[in-house]
């Protein structure tokens, strides 16, 4: 099966972590997503936290599967050849990265106070995570149609995208989020120790990612 710019995959091996590329407004991006995290902490807001931390968690987990995916067939799902400030992964760049760690955060919003309340006969956090998922899913289209992103196989796209990607984010995210503290912590710090063993591994010792 013929794949979606193949190319693709080797753009963005070239810039894998190649700080030639920087640019300075990265460094207001990541000030805006600590003030987020410290002004939502101010107000002891641990529930949206607990919903921002287990989405970025998540979103590096499937990053690096996407990764061991393009170091064992040759090609990733979704990759980056262009456009971002420094390459972290092969289908993420910095600013993706640091648009997901808030994500969880702002979307939780918008969840209702009641965990249990029904909207149109379905629970709420249930129906937030399938319109968020949907309305990313959406975005992404757009991001693939531009050389900044792109879908390498053709039976990759938009459904599986908010199938396999975006609904388990928003999810995990909308359902850590009315956990007990003590679960949101195990949860949240076992997805995390998972991701730096694996980064650590195949980033660092193998050079696999």
């Amino acid at each position: 099966m013929p794949l979606n710019h193949p190319e693709a995959t080797q753009k963005a091996l070239s810039i894998l972590r190649d700080g030639s590329s920087f640019q300075w407004y990265v460094i207001p991006l990541f000030a805006t997503v600590v003030y987020v995290y410290l002004a939502e902490i101010g107000r002891k807001n641990w529930k949206g936290v607990a919903a921002g931390l287990s989405l970025y968690a998540v979103h590096w987990l499937f990053e690096i599967g996407n990764a061991l995916i393009q170091r064992f067939s040759g090609h990733a799902l979704w990759t980056v050849p262009s456009g971002t400030s420094y390459l972290l992964l092969v289908g993420v760049g910095i600013e993706l990265s640091l648009m997901f760690s808030v994500a969880g955060l702002v979307l939780s919003k918008l969840l209702p106070e009641d965990p249990k309340a029904k909207v149109l006969g379905i629970n709420n956090r249930i129906l937030y995570a399938v319109g968020n998922a949907a309305l990313y899913s959406v975005i992404e289209i757009f991001l693939a149609s531009t050389p900044a992103f792109v879908w390498v196989y053709p039976w990759w796209g938009a459904l599986p995208v908010f199938v396999a990607v975006y609904l388990p984010f928003f999810l995990i995210s909308f359902l850590c989020y009315d956990w007990r503290p003590r679960v949101q912590k195990i949860v949240i710090g076992a997805i995390f120790g998972v991701d730096a063993a694996a980064l650590v591994l195949f980033a660092g010792v193998l050079r696999w990612i």
